[in-house]
């Protein structure tokens, strides 16, 4: 299984955004990227194709990212 997840580092950890389906002790690769950099290419190339809401546009990013 591949997925983007968004996480929060809080306290020296990193806390997932959303439910993880893990087994106990599993170990996964992780890639950090700051969101801030994502959205700056989104918002440059916003519109260029018509208008899109920001729900998809995120989508999007979070899609992009398990390519």
């Amino acid at each position: 299984m591949s997925k983007v997840i968004r996480v929060k580092y809080e306290n020296g950890v990193l806390r997932p955004l959303e439910p993880l389906e893990l087994r106990e002790g599993e170990e996964l690769l992780v890639k950090i990227m700051e969101v801030k950099e994502k959205r700056k290419v989104l918002r440059k190339y916003r519109g260029v194709l018509g208008h899109a809401p920001k729900e998809l546009l995120d989508r999007f990013m979070l899609e992009a990212e398990e390519q």
